[in-house]
């Protein structure tokens, strides 16, 4: 019996192996027969690891910006830029004020040589200096600039702050001073005499100065009125005397022809009338022309200068007032 048993069950098992072999060959047939489709098993089991996959490499993408943006050059150097900025608002500053201290108060354009004239006639008192041709008398403020078609200049504009910037005081001004004509023009328009000196003259040296302080010390110490002595380099000659749209020319300090030419033009030029004149008997401002009179302490000078005291470059006087 069991034998019989065992061979039976292996009838069946080996029936049961070919019902499933047939089974699988119906399978094979089936499936072969049927168009091939997309496993959507497969697509469905790959999509989630797709969008995985996407947001890590957007998420490392992020993260990289994040990590590597940089500032923008102007947030670096900000502060740099700052400090650089300031420094070169107060370099330009200084060059601008550095400028502005060195540029000259005014100009000159033309270096005025006057043009011979006619000599005196027989018996007559030679008029000594040239009239200049007039150049205004406008008023401007300091630091303005001013350029003067003649120097050095007799008239012209100039600064109306007395006793500061112009009129000056009357003195003797050294070489190393700051005295530019805006100031001692206007002693010329209210009848002062202005002595000027070039810088290489010897009227800069220390005898040259003592000599003028003599001088000047003894006109009558009048306020703005008394002689100014200043050193100006722009004219034709080492010295020159002037008033008013006058000038006298000398290559030597004479101070006894520079007395004489006060003499002769003191007062009578300048438009305003405000300072004592050698022409006026009481000597006050304004009066009618009289007996001249010599400054204080001076001696009086003759009618005409001598041959020994006239400049020797200057060209013969004019015959007659201008």
């Amino acid at each position: 019996m069991a034998p019989a048993t065992a061979t039976a069950a292996g009838v069946a098992g080996a029936g049961t192996a070919t019902a499933a072999t047939a089974g699988a060959a119906t399978g094979v047939a089936a499936t072969a027969a049927k168009p091939a489709a997309a496993p959507r098993s497969s697509a469905t089991s790959t999509r989630p690891s797709s969008g995985t996959a996407n947001r890590e490499r957007a998420g490392r993408r992020e993260r990289q910006r994040a990590t590597y943006q940089r500032a923008t050059f102007l947030e670096r150097h900000r502060a740099a830029l700052i400090v650089g900025g300031a420094l070169i608002g107060v370099a330009l500053i200084a060059g601008f004020v550095f400028i502005s201290a060195a540029s000259p108060a005014y100009a000159c354009s033309t270096i005025w040589t006057p043009s011979p004239t006619a000599s005196p006639g027989p018996g007559e008192t030679p008029n000594l200096g040239y009239p200049q041709p007039d150049m205004g008398h406008s008023h401007v403020n300091v630091g303005d600039k001013v350029t003067y078609t003649y120097c050095a200049p007799a008239s012209g504009s100039h600064i109306n702050k007395p006793g500061v910037a112009g009129p000056i005081p009357a003195r003797v001004y050294g070489p190393s001073d700051s005295v530019i004509p805006q100031n001692w023009i206007h002693n010329l328009e209210h009848g002062g005499l202005v002595v000027l000196y070039k810088g290489d003259s010897a009227g800069a040296t220390p005898d040259g100065q003592t000599a003028f302080k003599s001088w000047q010390s003894a006109f009558p110490p009048v306020q703005d009125c008394g002689p100014v002595v200043a050193r100006f380099d722009q004219m034709s000659t080492p010295f020159q005397a002037m008033v008013w749209g006058r000038v006298l020319m000398m290559d030597t300090w004479d101070p006894n022809l520079v007395n004489q030419f006060w003499q002769q033009w003191g007062g009578r030029t300048n438009g305003e009338q405000l300072c004592p004149t050698p022409n006026s008997p009481s000597g006050s401002p304004g009066a009618s022309p009289g007996t001249s009179v010599a400054p204080s302490g001076t001696p009086a000078p003759s009618a005409a200068p001598s041959d020994s005291t006239a400049p020797s470059v200057a060209p013969s006087p004019v015959a007659s007032p201008s």
